[in-house]
Parts: structure tokens; C-alpha cells; sequence
């Protein structure tokens, strides 16, 4: 297995951010294998979904309807407002995924991107390990 970490800045913004391109550059010229992408974070995940088309606000949208942001309705209380909700995040979007790479490239459809879906703005930096495993 070869593994390595890409830091991923968020800033202090809520998002969906694209690292399909820093994945491809990691498993460019590997053969054939699977590609695990995880992110090693309690409020944080990882999808694949089609992006510049609006679909990464919709995910948004989709979360916030959801897990609603008000503090009041969650027992984890602590950070800012709605921070109870990014915690319950990794429940409904993966901290990880994996890919199929054939000949060195990942064998996504037309349409998919890898993206990191980070909810929470108290952290500026994110942590996103890819490993893969030749076959």
C-alpha cells in the first residue's frame, strides 16, 4: 500500500470542495488498484457527486434541511452555532470512499468528482489521506 495526506483549506467557511484532481495526481501511472480516500475528522465527509452545476450548494441546502443549524436540539453544544449538527454529519456522509483505478486513472463516470463536504467553520485546515492498494 502507498499512502500520503493533502491538506485541504477550508478557511472559515462551510463547503463541498473538489480534490478529485489531487487524487488523480496521486494515483497517475499506479496500474490497476483501489484508491481509499478517508478524512480523519469527527465533523467532515466524503461524496462523489457531479459538481459546477449547483449541486454542491444543494448538498448544502440538503444538509441544513436536515440538521437544522439552531443549537437548542442538539446535546453537543460546544463550538458555533449548529456545531452539534456537523458532528452528526459522518453519519450520513461517509468519512471515506473508494475509488477503482485501472491503468493509473480512476474510473469515475462522466459526471463524478471526489469532494470533501465540511459543514464546520471552526476549522480552517483539513486532513485528507489517500492510500492505494495495487491489485
Amino acid at each position: 500500500m502507498e499512502t500520503t495526506t493533502i491538506t485541504v483549506v477550508s478557511g472559515t467557511q462551510r463547503g463541498v470542495f473538489d480534490i478529485t484532481a489531487e487524487a488523480a495526481r496521486f494515483v497517475a501511472g499506479k496500474g490497476d488498484g483501489l484508491l481509499s480516500v478517508f478524512v480523519p475528522h469527527a465533523t467532515a465527509g466524503l461524496a462523489v457527486i457531479e459538481t459546477g452545476a449547483g449541486s454542491e450548494d444543494d448538498l448544502l441546502a440538503l444538509l441544513d434541511d436536515l440538521m437544522p443549524r439552531d443549537e437548542a436540539r442538539y446535546r453537543h453544544r460546544h463550538g458555533s452555532p449548529g456545531h452539534g449538527a456537523d458532528h452528526l454529519l459522518p453519519g450520513l456522509i461517509a468519512p471515506s470512499v473508494v475509488i477503482p483505478v485501472v491503468g493509473g486513472e480512476m474510473a469515475l463516470g462522466t459526471w463524478q468528482s471526489i469532494v470533501m463536504v465540511d459543514p464546520n467553520a471552526d476549522n480552517p485546515d483539513r486532513t485528507v489521506r489517500f492510500s492505494f492498494i495495487k491489485s
